[in-house]
């Protein structure tokens, strides 16, 4: 039950007069009884919530950043008509900020026996699932004096996915794979390529990929050409530890390192190879593996969505003993982590060796661009300290780089932004040179 505003203003008005012309006790009941028989009839002539039936239907997906619409069914089964206000609860982030009170709520008729449906469209601002709470409905009766109130649980799911704003440099990145295609004879002598067919001579083409048997055969001189190996396995590691935690920008350095992941799927499946995927803390949090083409990205995306930073330190044994168990033939390991140095110097340095001897390793982190900022500045003793700090940031980033290069690592250290392309990159020379 809910008195309204109606109700209340009509109680002030007729109250107003008694109290200044005979400010008495049976004034006021000769002002309030007829307004509380009114305000009894209204509400037996409202429409019953409880009856109501409620289904929904809709996005059960969306990209961080877009919109999704999940459509409510409200059916009146009853007698009455329903004129009624409904706010349809979500978790706050499944808003943008100050937009949840227009958006939630609705104001509907309903005549009995029919139904209506109303559209809410959601723009969430984190990955995950965002679940439907409560549906409350207040139904008015024809004289908007008194309200039935109730609410009903209608369940939806609608999971957030990574944005994958970095699938605007696959275009380009496709282009140079199939430049690497098109000139490997050049490029790839070395061993660990595939041979791919045979081409007539021209002029400027390397003289040791020239075929002699099949010269002789032809009487025409004929040279190999290569392409990149294919069906190769990639292996990405997600830490998603205290240190993914850390925000850089608008988004964690888990966000960023999950589109770089995503940039490197892509284009490592249209190469031919397969990928799989593993997110570790101290315990596996998320695993993908073995894969049709078709399946492996969207698995991803999936898999990602629900992930969430968990504020311990990641155990960076059980780590290395969960990738020699996932990928027990030789692969393209790829760590996305942080460059911290004691997490590097205490964790994972001291076991490199088992993972180098057995695959290759890509190290990749998100750095953050503020720091290069604050070391270019100057004027003011706060900004004069601010770079050295900065600076200081930097050359331990620079030699932590410089010890994992040592061991065989191939470490790719770059903003936000620049991340994506530039794992994507590393990938590509790798298997230009033969690498995988």
């Amino acid at each position: 039950m809910a008195l309204t505003g109606r109700a209340a203003l009509l109680a002030a008005l007729g109250s107003l007069p008694v109290g200044i012309l005979e400010p008495s006790l049976t004034g006021l009941l000769a002002v309030n009884t007829p307004l509380a028989l009114a305000c009894a009839l209204d509400y037996a002539l409202a429409a019953p919530v409880s009856t109501l039936r409620l289904t929904r239907t809709g996005d059960t997906s969306v990209r961080l950043g877009e919109a999704a619409d999940v459509h409510l069914t409200v059916t009146n089964p009853g007698t009455r008509p329903l004129r009624a206000a409904l706010r349809d609860a979500w978790p706050p982030s499944a808003w943008q900020p100050d937009t949840e009170p227009s958006a939630s709520r609705h104001t509907l008729r309903v005549p009995a026996g029919e139904r209506r449906r109303l559209t809410t469209r959601l723009r969430p601002t984190r990955r995950g699932d965002r679940t439907a709470d409560r549906v409350t409905i207040r139904s008015y009766g024809p004289l908007g004096l008194l309200a039935r109130q109730g609410s009903h649980r209608v369940p939806w799911t609608v999971r957030v996915l990574p944005p994958f704003t970095s699938r605007k440099h696959l275009p380009s990145r496709l282009a140079r794979l199939r430049e690497l295609d098109g000139r490997t004879s050049v490029l790839t002598r070395g061993e660990g390529t595939e041979f791919d067919s045979l081409r007539d001579y021209v002029p400027g083409d390397d003289t040791r990929s020239i075929d002699w048997r099949a010269t002789a055969r032809r009487q025409e001189v004929a040279v190999r050409t290569w392409r990149p190996e294919r069906d190769r396995h990639i292996l990405i590691c997600l830490d998603t530890g205290r240190t993914s935690a850390g925000r850089v920008g608008d988004a964690p350095r888990l966000d960023s390192a999950m589109d770089a992941a995503l940039l490197l799927t892509a284009l490592a499946l249209r190469a031919g190879d397969r990928v799989d995927l593993l997110a570790h803390d101290r315990r596996p949090r998320a695993q993908v593996q073995a894969r049709s083409t078709a399946d492996t990205l969207p698995a991803f995306v999936n898999a990602m969505a629900g992930l969430e930073p968990e504020l311990v330190e990641t155990d960076a044994r059980t780590l290395v003993s969960t990738i020699l168990r996932t990928a027990p033939r030789r692969s393209l390991v790829v760590l996305l982590t942080s460059l911290d140095a004691a997490a590097i110097e205490e964790g994972l340095l001291p076991l490199l060796p088992r993972l180098t001897q057995r695959h290759t390793v890509v190290l990749a982190s998100v750095a953050d661009p503020h720091i290069a900022d604050m070391a270019g500045n100057r004027g003011s003793v706060d900004a004069v300290y601010e770079a050295a700090a900065a600076t200081q940031d930097r050359s331990q980033r620079r030699r932590t780089a410089e010890q994992l290069t040592r061991h065989g690592v191939h470490v790719v250290d770059a903003t936000p932004d620049a991340l994506p392309p530039a794992l994507a990159d590393a990938y590509l020379a790798l298997k230009a040179a033969g690498r995988l």
